[in-house]
């Protein structure tokens, strides 16, 4: 279940994400919920997967700014670095980051059903 408490636990940063939201807890756990369904996710692995450097920056550029305004810092981490990475067209293990992502996600998928 959804809790400040979970949250906590999972390591976002609650205080930042919920001043972000006005404090309104719904509003922040609305959000949370629709960044963990981003088509963002879908368009980042495509990329990585088929190596287009591009199109993984924009990808995760879009993830870095909702996942940072939510401060879910367990998968911001990992979008941000893949971020700095693609900007900078540099060629990397892309796949050991998008499979941080994902376990994140999935733990932050978790905490919402």
């Amino acid at each position: 279940m959804l809790t400040i408490d979970a949250l906590k636990e999972y390591g976002a940063n609650v205080e930042e994400g919920l001043t972000r939201c006005m404090n309104n807890e719904a509003f922040y756990f609305r959000l949370i919920k629709m960044a963990a369904e981003d088509a963002g996710f879908g368009r980042l692995k495509d990329a990585v997967d088929s190596g287009d450097l591009e199109a993984g920056f924009e990808a995760a550029h879009g993830l870095k700014g909702v996942l940072g305004n939510l401060a879910l810092t367990p998968v911001y981490t990992p979008v941000s670095e893949m971020t700095e990475l693609f900007r900078a067209k540099k060629e990397a293990d892309y796949a050991s980051y998008l499979a941080q992502v994902q376990e994140q996600l999935d733990r932050l998928k978790a905490l919402i059903d």
